[in-house]
């Protein structure tokens, strides 16, 4: 269902049918479903395999040409759609956060990593028999009413998505390929547990909360040690963090959307545009409008 409040059309996985955490469907033909060929989000995290073909997919600022089989990774939030007119077959799984297991959300170092890479290629038949044979697995039982239904549906999903954990190039250039593998699936749960809770914080709040100390109270400790551990796990400040997402989201509505400066700085709680606009400069070196004007030249 499609919240028609916001500026760029929002997909509600819940809203479209109530009760439902997860949602596996398959997809194919010569033409793109109306609702994918408009840029739009999702409020869940979508993983979708693309069997046979090839697709253009735009996600936040980027064109990608995608050939089978590939894997496409997109997180709550991701401004996206698909165009192309040629012949492809596709699976689709929806689903959000809490129907991950916990433990499975410890031990995915990459987690993050695995989204932020949008496509990830399939390049030999063993990988394409492991992601196929858990698809396939998930399809059946969604299809199916039968006992314990729901749990063997999360099981397979946390089994899947640490085989798509295989499939990550983590940005490292000293890692080895052999070292990869262990990168990404494994993690001190501990350490990360807070830094994890904090992102998703930011992606609920920013609009409203922009400062670290807002944040700490919200996890209960102080904003030199959240600072502290932010700096240690990511390499940046808690304040770096907080800033890039509200960028990122005023770049997702210059680009996606047919806004006004003064709109966007309103829908992102500035005080005023003229604020906006200097803010926008310093973390990025346009204005908003420049921006604006090269990024839409680039792609259209």
């Amino acid at each position: 269902m499609k919240n028609n409040q916001a500026l760029i059309p929002v997909y509600d996985m819940a809203a479209c049918i109530p009760g439902t955490n997860f949602i596996i469907k398959r997809t194919e033909g010569n033409s793109v479903p109306s609702y994918m060929a408009i840029p739009h989000r999702h409020t869940d995290y979508k993983i979708s395999f693309l069997q046979e073909g090839e697709v253009t997919h735009y996600t936040d600022f980027e064109k990608y040409t995608i050939k089978a089989p590939a894997l496409l990774m997109l997180a709550p939030d991701q401004v996206h759609q698909q165009t192309g007119n040629s012949y492809y077959k596709m699976m689709h799984i929806s689903f959000n956060k809490e129907f991950l297991l916990t433990e499975t959300q410890g031990v995915l170092a990459c987690w993050e990593c695995m989204f932020s890479q949008v496509v990830l290629p399939v390049l030999n038949t063993e990988q394409m028999r492991e992601i196929s044979v858990y698809l396939e697995l998930m399809y059946q039982e969604f299809k199916d009413n039968k006992p314990q239904k729901g749990l063997i549906l999360k099981n397979l999903l946390n089994a899947f998505i640490i085989c798509a954990g295989r499939l990550v190039n983590c940005k490292n250039e000293t890692a080895t390929a052999a070292a990869v593998v262990p990168t990404v699936v494994n993690m001190d749960y501990s350490q990360n547990r807070i830094v994890r809770q904090f992102k998703s914080l930011i992606d609920e709040n920013f609009v409203n909360a922009t400062q670290v100390t807002q944040y700490a109270d919200m996890l209960y400790v102080t904003p030199g040690h959240l600072n502290d551990l932010i700096k240690t796990v990511t390499g940046k400040t808690a304040k770096q963090i907080i800033n890039e997402r509200r960028i990122l989201e005023a770049k997702r509505l210059l680009f996606w959307g047919e806004h006004s400066v003064k709109e966007i700085a309103g829908r992102l709680n500035f005080e005023d545009d003229a604020y906006f606009n200097r803010f926008f400069k310093k973390h990025t070196g346009n204005t908003p409008a420049l921006f604006q004007k090269q990024i839409r030249e680039k792609y259209n």
